[in-house]
């Protein structure tokens, strides 16, 4: 089980029927609750509805305070309509008398980012959502919407161009910590680990076979041919293919020694749903990951997990 189980990404946690009563004991655990945003005031106050209670979220309480200046203000304003996690940190009654409650998105944050930096480590796995796409990386939700970043160079060994390549808004993915930073509050994560080594990914191809690859890079030479995340193949030159473009492929050769896969292009294909991301490290921790084959002619293609020093 993925390690931020006790705190997963807002919009992941299950949904729980909310009452009076149920604020009430919230309220005395400290119990972290989720329920979408329906407005934000002018003053940037967030206003909920839980189960008929009218409840709110100040400004000074939405957001964490490791985020400012503008970050903040767009943290607050996109909360509308999306499900938010809080703590309950008073109920009262409303100028009219009925029952309302006052919460904070804040101290949830607080806390799951003092459990992330006493728990985690780097190679830890975690679920994780994803929350904006830029041409540098991806943005991860990865508890109480604490925001990890994952560049682009660690979402997968196949090079893209985007990440949008390979992931969608919203988009519930794995991850693994790549790096702490207490001081900053910053996580930072990696991705292509999960995804195979390269004899994992191979593994699942033949030689004579024709399959479905996505053109990645187009060179002189030829095109590189993504036939997994973590697994590409050269095809000779052929005209008018372009990054992005689905081919269908025939698999000519493999040779792990080389770590090579020989394709032919056949034809371009039409567009096609974009296929559910094959993980085969699902949870746990990763301390050293070695993508090419034991008997790779050149030097290993490795990733080694290091601890921060205290």
């Amino acid at each position: 089980m993925p390690e931020n189980k006790l705190y997963p990404p807002e919009g992941l946690r299950p949904p729980v029927p909310l009452t009076f009563d149920r604020l009430r004991d919230a309220l005395e655990s400290g119990e972290i609750l989720e329920a979408p945003v329906q407005r934000c005031g002018v003053d940037h106050t967030l206003y909920l509805n839980l189960g008929g209670v009218q409840a709110r979220i100040p400004r000074e309480e939405a957001v964490a305070p490791w985020i400012s200046g503008a970050e903040r203000d767009i943290a607050v304003l996109s909360r509308v309509g999306k499900p938010t996690c809080f703590t309950v940190t008073a109920l009262e009654a409303d100028e009219k008398g009925a029952p309302a409650a006052l919460l904070s998105r804040r101290a949830a944050q607080e806390q799951a980012m003092e459990y992330f930096f006493g728990h985690l480590e780097p190679g830890t796995v975690l679920t994780g959502r994803v929350t904006r796409l830029e041409s540098f990386g991806a943005f991860v939700d990865v508890g109480c919407g604490i925001v990890a970043m994952l560049p682009i160079e660690h979402i997968s060994v196949s090079r893209i161009s985007h990440p949008k390549d390979r992931f969608q808004d919203g988009q519930k993915i794995l991850t693994a910590v790549w790096s702490l930073d207490r001081e900053a509050r910053r996580i930072t994560l990696t991705h292509r680990e999960l995804l195979g080594t390269w004899m994992e990914n191979a593994s699942r191809f033949r030689p004579g076979e024709t399959v479905r690859g996505v053109v990645r890079t187009v060179k002189d030479y030829g095109s590189f041919i993504e036939l997994a995340p973590n697994l590409s193949g050269l095809a000779d030159a052929k005209e008018r293919l372009a990054p992005g473009d689905g081919v269908s492929v025939y698999i000519k050769s493999i040779r792990p020694e080389r770590m090579k896969i020989k394709l032919q292009v056949i034809e371009k294909l039409p567009p096609a749903p974009a296929e559910p991301i094959h993980y085969q490290v699902t949870d746990g921790k990763l301390e050293h990951w070695v993508y090419s084959p034991p008997n790779y002619e050149k030097q290993a293609v490795e990733t080694v997990f290091t601890a921060p020093s205290p």
